[in-house]
């Protein structure tokens, strides 16, 4: 019998395949996306967030963990398991050697890259360069790699894990390790969560998908509803403002403004509605997509003027340009005169100081709701600018409960052979908010875990069977 069944083909999944392999353990990998897909929401990644007490080769300076620690509690406001996201800190140290040698490169950060070369360590060749190389390894290991086949269900017997359903083919296995991701894909499923606000909008229905579009949620539904424990808010996510002109899936991170912090935010009413300059923009980034989402229309436009040009990643889409804020507002369809006077507000609000977009400098606003606490410098040098912005979803947060060996819960109790990594448990380190980089190193930590424990499960069992069956012939 097959040792270790994998459900899932991004990063968690191909690190619970690689460990369990090299355990000893036999293994599938099952990938809903045809191959020319595969990697899930990986694929668009570009670096891990690393805890560091010195500098590491692509990492200056030092991240120590309780640094992590404190910008990962402030993101999530509390919402988080301390001693779950502590190990995944701890663990962000040490996997780096492992990656390495299976085939993943790194660089430093470039700039203009959130600033995040401290903190981060990047792929050299982004996610699908490490998913790539992931595979490359997984194949030439001997773990038996099927792509375009989504699970529908699984069969369970009071909690442990039996046999898995994909295309009408049975396949039993003495472990499994889930990590198919989320529900951020599943249209019909945000709807669902988000439902109708004050407004008689439907939210969700102007929503991107910035990653795969194969992450329907189906065997997250069928473990809820089968009473597995559950953890997380269906309505919280990774949630970004990216162009509103992005495809519905699969834009990925070339889609995303990251202006915000260096200009205002305007509504379709032409008013501001949040603190652009609240903190440094690896770590608020991720709380612009929700903000948008709350706004009428779910729409938004992010304003610079020339002196902001030159100082974030340029978005692939070309903004509005005008020489004049009235012939901005006009391009952009809000009113005019509100516009001039949001503007106008806001220029007056700003006091002097000295400007520095790499650190929380003392350019900010008095008198002002909301206020722009940090980088806040009037908008009067032509040409102005105007991106237009929408929520774009990277992955939902509603996940399985687990503890640290990355078992799935049933009432409780651990699961003894069906593990979980990646965007299916996230919510138990991310109840909110996000920060750079840390959904991959939970995805790598809780990977690892799984597809150990899974590995030893199965020798377990194994040895448990022949000892039976040992018995029976005797």
């Amino acid at each position: 019998m097959l040792d270790v069944l994998v459900i899932g083909g991004g990063n968690a999944a191909l690190c619970a395949a690689l460990m369990a392999r090299e355990a000893g353990a036999t293994v599938r990998l099952l990938e809903a996306a045809p191959k020319d897909w595969r990697g899930g929401n990986s694929s668009h990644t570009r670096n891990l967030r690393c805890m560091h007490d010195a500098p590491q080769d692509v990492l200056v300076d030092a991240y120590p963990e309780e640094e992590f620690w404190q910008d990962l509690l402030k993101v999530t406001g509390g919402r988080t398991d301390e001693a779950l996201a502590r190990m995944v800190i701890r663990h962000s140290s040490t996997c780096r050697p492992w990656m390495r040698r299976h085939g993943v490169h790194f660089q430093p950060s470039l700039s203009g890259a959130l600033h995040t070369a401290r903190t981060n360590a990047f792929f050299m060749g982004g996610g699908k360069a490490l998913v790539n190389a992931y595979y490359r390894s997984a194949e030439r290991l001997g773990v038996d790699i099927r792509y375009a086949s989504p699970v529908d269900r699984l069969e369970l017997d009071d909690g442990r894990f039996v046999a898995a359903w994909a295309g009408g083919e049975r396949m039993e296995a003495r472990t499994c390790v889930l990590a198919a991701g989320g529900f951020e894909s599943n249209l019909g499923w945000l709807r669902e969560a988000w439902g109708e606000n004050a407004r008689g909008e439907w939210p969700a229905e102007n929503f991107l998908i910035r990653g795969t579009r194969f992450n329907q949620g189906t065997l997250l539904r069928f473990m809820l509803d089968a009473g597995a424990d559950g953890i997380g808010d269906p309505t919280q996510a990774h949630m970004v403002a990216i162009d509103a002109r992005a495809p519905l899936y699969d834009g990925g991170i070339c889609t995303r403004i990251d202006c915000v912090s260096l200009g205002i935010v305007v509504n379709t009413e032409a008013r501001r509605f949040y603190d652009e300059g609240e903190d440094f923009w690896p770590k608020r980034y991720a709380i612009w997509g929700r903000l948008v989402a709350q706004q009428p229309q779910q729409l938004a436009w992010s304003v610079i003027d020339a002196k902001a040009v030159g100082r974030f990643m340029p978005p692939v889409f070309p903004g509005a340009q005008a020489d004049t804020l009235a012939g901005l507002a006009r391009l952009i369809d809000v009113d005019e005169a509100t516009f001039l006077d949001t503007v106008r507000a806001f220029n007056s609000a700003c006091r002097p100081g000295q400007f520095d977009h790499t650190a929380l400098d003392d350019c900010r606003t008095e008198g002002l709701t909301p206020a722009k606490t940090h980088w806040a410098r009037p908008l009067d040098t032509p040409p102005f600018f105007a991106y237009p912005v929408r929520p774009g979803i990277t992955f939902t947060y509603l996940g399985l409960k687990t503890d640290d060996t990355a078992a799935v819960r049933f009432g409780g109790s651990a699961s003894p052979n069906l593990f979980v990594a990646g965007e299916m448990m996230a919510g138990n380190v991310l109840g909110q908010g996000y920060t750079a980089g840390v959904g991959m190193s939970i995805g790598t930590a809780f990977g690892r875990i799984a597809g150990t424990n899974a590995a030893l499960a199965a020798r377990g069992a194994a040895l448990r069977h022949g000892e039976e069956a040992a018995h029976a012939g005797a």
